[in-house]
């Protein structure tokens, strides 16, 4: 096997890189990742640029990583400012760094991918990042983040410092409608989400679900204002540029879903989301006007809906947001690995880790506590 860095997701073909993925999540796909890089939303002039880690054999692509060579740490959801900064202040130089990642996207998945049947394997794939990061010596570090427990494990032999995180997921319990769903909370919890639905509805509110043939081009220019004052309203840059979303509703329109928000006939806000083989994943919200609860409606009640009527397993609505609790979203653990080349750094940042998976898995177990349902019926901990 011979692996090779790549400068851009167009050199390979997309049924290879396909391959490697099988049935995971949608934010993977050669189109997706294509999209982003076609659209000019990731490139070097963005701090994004890419630098994909392929393992070859015989001419086939075995293995791979969606990698990128960043100027910056905006977009990624696993911060690590501080350890920039306290780099910096001491006089080391913390970018260019390498992330395997995809970019704007907070969503657990795998990272080492392996062909099926092929003789490629996730320590395999991690030794071979750990060692294209040392040999690439402009490179400070190496972070995988949003990986899945079992390569954690592995990037951990591979030499890589292991972090956790934490997200809110819903898990459908075979619930045959929101109804169902509701009846597991307790009393005071389920008549407020009923509240909060109701008042959505009393402010003359239509909520549509797009999928497929229904996202046409004006839809996403409808669409794209909405993603801005999201933007605006948080001091954020808008990576994301128009073209990505047109390239998205052209390539993957199937597994775009767009709970798109309606007052008298106008479109006035709206959700993004992407259809996995067994999960809808939250992704951009944005209204340009102020409605009672309807994020809430938008973002959390709809996508549960939709996932019971499609028979999903779990929604993902994304990174934060402890206010999840109250719907019926549990915490779960996330998982990241950082090579750092300078040893004073890393001793520094291995003590800081230590310290914080014992803080996090503290957080997860006294948020469980707080969930809203009724003496067992909360969801199970994931494995």
């Amino acid at each position: 096997m011979e692996a090779r860095l790549l400068h851009g997701i167009g050199a390979l073909p997309a049924e290879q890189w396909d391959a490697c993925i099988g049935e995971h999540q949608p934010f993977l796909r050669h189109a997706f990742l294509a999209a982003l890089e076609d659209s000019g939303s990731v490139a070097a002039d963005t701090g994004w640029q890419p630098l994909h880690l392929a393992v070859e054999q015989a001419g086939q692509l075995v293995g791979a990583a969606p990698m990128y060579l960043k100027s910056h740490s905006y977009g990624e959801y696993v911060f690590d400012w501080g350890w920039a900064d306290a780099f910096e202040r001491a006089g080391g130089r913390y970018y260019p760094k390498l992330q395997v990642a995809v970019p704007f996207t907070p969503v657990p998945g795998p990272r080492l991918l392996c062909r099926p049947g092929s003789a490629c394997s996730q320590d395999a794939l991690a030794t071979a990042l750990v060692s294209a990061a040392e040999q690439l010596e402009m490179a400070s570090s190496l972070h995988i983040t949003f990986c899945r427990a079992d390569e954690w494990q592995a990037l951990g032999e591979a030499g890589c410092l292991l972090r956790t995180g934490l997200q809110y997921h819903w898990q459908n319990q075979g619930y045959g409608s929101f109804e169902d769903f509701l009846g597991t909370m307790k009393s005071s919890r389920r008549k407020t989400i009923k509240k909060e639905r109701q008042r959505v509805a009393e402010q003359g509110l239509e909520l549509v679900a797009l999928t497929g043939p229904d996202l046409t081009p004006d839809i996403w220019d409808r669409f794209y204002p909405f993603y801005l004052a999201t933007v605006d309203k948080r001091w954020g840059n808008a990576y994301l540029t128009k073209r990505f979303f047109q390239r998205l509703g052209m390539l993957m329109a199937d597994q775009v879903v767009l709970i798109m928000a309606r007052d008298r006939g106008r479109y006035v806000g709206g959700a993004l989301n992407l259809l996995g083989h067994d999960t809808l994943y939250g992704r951009i919200w944005g209204c340009k006007q102020d409605y009672e609860f309807l994020h809430f409606e938008a973002c959390y009640y709809q996508a549960i809906d939709f996932a019971i009527s499609r028979g999903l397993a779990r929604v993902e609505a994304g990174a934060q947001g402890q206010h999840k609790l109250q719907r019926g979203y549990a915490p779960v653990p996330t998982y990241s690995a950082h090579w750092l080349r300078h040893p004073g750094l890393r001793r520094a940042v291995a003590d800081f880790l230590d310290v914080e998976r014992q803080e996090i898995a503290q957080q997860i177990e006294a948020q469980r506590a707080l969930l809203p349902f009724r003496d067992g019926a909360a969801p199970p901990v994931p494995a």
